[in-house]
């Protein structure tokens, strides 16, 4: 019966029944609540030192939407700036007038190029 040379045999890494005094003393630990609006509530475990402050907002992962420390008030949904294109930030800085004499002088370079009428 032949084995695989490259199969190491007896351990796998991680394998073994290590305690405290292998891997050293565990920190103090708190486990802190949040909710969202929509009434989902996550728990998180923080390391507790000396200064410790849980975070005051964290997002909730089954929306997505901010949670807070307080179950009767959680944080109100972050106000969403919709996604801009470029001729929108264009149109911010020209009135309509200024666009059509841009327009009309762009086209007149065009037409002198290529030898048309203005």
């Amino acid at each position: 019966m032949a084995s695989a040379s490259h199969v190491i045999r007896g351990s796998r890494v991680g394998a073994g029944p290590l305690g405290e005094t292998e891997r050293g003393d565990i920190a103090p630990r708190t486990r802190v609540a949040y909710w969202c609006v929509n009434g989902h509530e996550t728990h998180r475990v923080f390391a507790l030192h000396a200064d410790f402050d849980p975070p005051a907002r964290w997002d909730c992962p089954r929306c997505g939407l901010p949670a807070g420390l307080e179950r009767d008030a959680p944080p109100a949904p972050d106000e969403h700036v919709p996604f801009k294109t470029h001729l929108a930030y264009v149109k911010e800085r020209r009135s309509d007038e200024e666009g059509a004499a841009l327009l009309d002088e762009a086209l007149a370079v065009l037409r002198r190029r290529r030898g048309g009428a203005a």
